[in-house]
């Protein structure tokens, strides 16, 4: 059993959590869309995840849709006590699989009491507002309207704590003039790397970035320096990948998913992964080359 203590902790609003979670996006369906393939592996995972020490999950209604939140709620209510529940508002599905903007009063009203209703809780511990001005990635634009709503949830007592997801530096100084911000979430990894001074302010704030494709996402990184350098240390290139982005700043939060307890189980030994300075080098020049 893997030690995800040591990779440290840091401070989620009122929560203190590991710096090693756990994304429920990959017990959807292929695309995330529909139920799980194997619904019973589903659910092992998710009560191994949390025997092995995992305290905070990262889950969303628009995983599905629907799909991933009624498996955490079979997999493991009643929660324990330490466990944190982040999801995300702010999307749905089409009929297609499609994704697409829900940025309406109404919507995001109804988004917070349909994550409440099928994860089984009284109150959300973390919402992240998802911003989709471009499906492509973050782009400008005002997200007062949709974070007013959202606040007003907040002080509803329907949400603890809110965060942003797919989001410009500027946006996040807009948020947090309307909210107290508690995490950032956006693509980040060993090539996409656009974010760097972002994290380093955000880590000066307190405010925890979380990284979401660790591995290139749906097109995996392919890097033959990656795969070197793992192959030297006898780790796999996602551990690998997961263990520089430890490294690479103290508020960074890890949430990788797999709908696999094989896979979950190397996921967390990365905490355990020493990375040598020669390998760091070889691993920042990654963003550079490509």
């Amino acid at each position: 059993m893997s030690d995800i203590q040591q990779a440290g902790t840091f401070t989620l609003g009122s929560h203190t959590v590991k710096r090693l979670g756990y994304g429920a996006m990959q017990l959807a369906g292929p695309g995330v869309f529909g139920p799980p393939k194997d619904h019973d592996a589903a659910v092992a995972v998710l009560r191994e995840a949390v025997l092995q020490g995992v305290d905070h999950i990262d889950t969303s209604d628009f995983y599905g849709p629907y799909v991933t939140n009624r498996l955490i709620r079979e997999a493991l209510a009643p929660y324990p006590q330490d466990l944190v529940i982040v999801t995300k508002i702010g999307a749905r599905r089409g009929t297609d699989g499609s994704w697409l903007p829900a940025f309406s009063a109404e919507a995001l009203t109804q988004a917070v009491h349909d994550n409440l209703r099928n994860l089984g809780l009284e109150v959300l511990d973390v919402v992240n507002l998802r911003i989709m001005f471009d499906t492509h990635g973050p782009a400008e634009g005002s997200i007062e309207a949709p974070l007013t709503v959202l606040a007003e949830l907040q002080r509803q007592g329907l949400v603890r704590h809110i965060g942003l997801s797919n989001v410009t530096s500027t946006q996040i100084k807009e948020g947090r003039r309307i909210a107290e911000i508690v995490c950032v979430q956006n693509q980040y990894n060993l090539a996409h790397r656009g974010d760097d001074a972002l994290i380093d302010d955000l880590a000066r704030d307190g405010i925890a970035y979380v990284p979401f494709f660790p591995l290139g996402g749906f097109n995996p990184l392919q890097s033959s320096t990656l795969s070197d350098v793992a192959q030297r240390l006898g780790a796999t290139p996602m551990q690998v990948a997961l263990a520089w982005l430890l490294r690479r700043a103290p508020n960074i939060l890890l949430i990788p998913g797999t709908s696999s307890v094989g896979h979950l189980e190397e996921n967390l030994a990365a905490t355990e992964l020493a990375l040598p300075e020669d390998a760091l080098r070889e691993l920042d020049g990654v963003a550079m080359a490509a």
